[in-house]
């Protein structure tokens, strides 16, 4: 892994992006054969997110990977409050129970890695890899790219429908741009990081019963608004990179 790191980074970006989406894929049929919901993902997701921090700490890569704290005062962020909404929006329709025990923690362990595994894999493997030649480039990349890749369930038996399926990527690709702003501008993942795996999280506590069509495009244009005026004021109020801080 590591021969492949110091011979290209995004040769090591890349691949860490087709394991993930490989192993996700494949984590379904198994869930299924096991009788509990996420129960192969979760552990899917617990080995990759163990080699990737052994790999990170190893190699002493917190901090251009982002998992630090960032060098300008939460204030600058306006204290993080419009993550703290977003990472909310499962429950905007209010709180139910929809899993058995044994499916709940699979789920929440399983939700909690992939925020972290897709923040660090698109977000800082990624965006790192390409931001060293052109960092507009290295955004947009990095933003479209993760959004795409929540086509994969539309064919890996999570069962979404297609409607479903766009304003899940329109969503992802807004959010993308949100959180690579944050990391770039602001030198730290964890933030977005921690909203991601929260938004994933509290998935298992949303109530679908009287959230109809209406409501849901609701929720998703406030969502849409909200991740698109804070990138707008992130990218107005910090320098353009986070190493500009004094």
């Amino acid at each position: 892994m590591k021969k492949l790191y110091e011979k290209s980074e995004l040769a090591f970006a890349i691949t860490w992006i087709v394991i993930y989406c490989v192993l996700q894929s494949l984590a379904n049929p198994l869930n299924d054969r096991i009788g509990v919901k996420y129960a192969a993902s979760a552990a899917f997701c617990v080995l990759q997110t163990a080699v990737i921090i052994g790999f990170i700490w190893k190699n002493r890569l917190l901090e251009r990977y982002g998992l630090c704290r960032s060098p300008f005062p939460a204030r600058r962020f306006l204290y993080y409050v419009p993550l703290v909404i977003l990472a909310t929006c499962n429950l905007w329709n209010g709180v139910a129970v929809n899993f058995s025990p044994a499916d709940a923690a699979c789920h929440i362990v399983c939700m909690f890695c992939v925020g972290f595994l897709e923040e660090v894999i698109f977000r800082g493997f990624l965006f790192r890899a390409m931001a060293k030649d052109n960092v507009k480039s290295a955004v947009l990349v990095s933003s479209i790219t993760f959004g795409l890749g929540h086509l994969l369930n539309l064919v890996n038996g999570s069962g979404m429908e297609l409607t479903e399926n766009l304003w899940q990527i329109s969503i992802a690709v807004a959010i993308g741009f949100l959180f690579v702003t944050v990391f770039y501008r602001g030198g730290s993942l964890l933030p977005c990081a921690v909203t991601h795996s929260a938004i994933n999280t509290l998935s298992i506590f949303s109530r679908e019963t009287g959230l109809t069509a209406e409501k849901r495009v609701m929720c998703n244009l406030i969502m849409l608004a909200i991740t698109a005026a804070y990138t707008l004021l992130l990218t107005r109020t910090l320098p353009k990179k986070a190493d500009a801080a004094i």
